[in-house]
């Protein structure tokens, strides 16, 4: 996932708080990873707002991005969209009623790449399941087709951010980019590789994934 505008993203890391579960609809402010789209590119912390309903109707997964105060690449909304319906598959989860919205809450920033997709796809499905993920987690990650964390690039940029940011853990694929060499883990971050959407939730929940009761 890359950031571009004209801020200096890394240094607007917004605290998120723990999801406010409403009745209908749920929102959590949620960490991402990025890097900054420069010629020296730098690890960043971003933060999306999820909102979460579900609908009355079963007539399929709507996924909304909003177009301000930031937006969302077309490759960022297609890879989310898809990362949701291949996480909500792997836990054999129905999507037909879901109805997503997404937020970036920074003025004139966009968002690009889809190493933002797994987190994303994590967080609803959390929000479905009326759990949530703490504050101090977050996630790099793609969803393949068959339901595993697909690798993405500069790993160890992203972990060094979140570091900075004060997360306490961070997911990242447990199939590394072949462009990424060894790295160090910042001091009192945990690094947990992850390789499938049950493994991933359960690490950023610390709730096992268990289907829904009635699906």
């Amino acid at each position: 996932m890359a950031l571009a505008s004209s801020l200096a993203l890394a240094a607007i890391v917004i605290q998120a708080p723990l999801a406010q579960a409403f009745s209908g609809q749920r929102e959590q402010l949620i960490p991402i990873l990025g890097v900054t789209m420069e010629s020296h590119p730098i690890g960043t912390v971003a933060n999306l707002i999820l909102a979460f309903d579900e609908r009355l109707d079963r007539t399929g997964l709507a996924v909304h991005f909003r177009t301000s105060p930031g937006r969302f690449s077309r490759m960022a909304q297609t890879a989310v969209e898809q990362a949701i319906r291949r996480a909500a598959k792997a836990a054999d989860l129905s999507t037909d009623s879901w109805d997503v919205t997404l937020s970036v809450p920074y003025a004139g920033v966009t968002i690009y790449g889809d190493s933002l997709s797994a987190m994303v796809a994590l967080a609803v499905m959390a929000l479905a399941k009326g759990e949530f993920i703490p504050s101090d987690r977050v996630m790099t990650g793609g969803v393949t087709p068959d339901g595993h964390i697909a690798p993405v690039g500069a790993v160890p940029l992203k972990v060094i951010a979140a570091g900075d940011a004060h997360m306490h853990r961070v997911l990242v694929p447990d199939e590394m980019d072949e462009a990424d060499s060894d790295w160090l883990t910042p001091f009192l971050v945990q690094v947990s590789p992850v390789g499938s959407i049950s493994q991933a939730y359960e690490a950023l929940t610390d709730h096992p994934l268990l289907p829904l009761v009635g699906y």
